[in-house]
């Protein structure tokens, strides 16, 4: 089993934009995908369906997939919401990240 962290205001940000974009009962899938500065990105969407091919849990209302291949590089993950002067956005922190970019969305591993 993945252990990631989705803060409860980032749960409630999810939600409120699930609601918005009228997606109720998606579940939120983080991901592991090539490319940015420092060689792998994060990723999250809505998604409707499982594959089978994931570990899903559920948290306060918000059902949360991972893929099995992303599993070991999000193994950890804490997923935070953040609304401020300087910053506000989602905040990802990966303790399984060797290196990352300035703006946090690429790390290597």
């Amino acid at each position: 089993m993945v252990a990631v962290e989705v803060t409860p205001a980032a749960r409630d940000q999810v939600l409120k934009i699930m609601d918005r974009q009228q997606k109720p009962g998606a579940a939120l899938r983080l991901y592991v995908q090539g490319g940015g500065c420092s060689g792998l990105t994060y990723g999250m969407s809505f998604d409707h369906q499982e594959t089978g091919d994931e570990v899903a849990y559920r948290d306060g209302g918000l059902t949360v997939v991972v893929d099995r291949a992303s599993a070991p590089l999000l193994d950890g993950l804490r997923v935070d919401f953040l609304l401020g002067l300087e910053q506000s956005g989602f905040k990802i922190v990966n303790p399984n990240a060797k290196a990352t970019c300035s703006c946090g969305k690429s790390f290597s591993a």
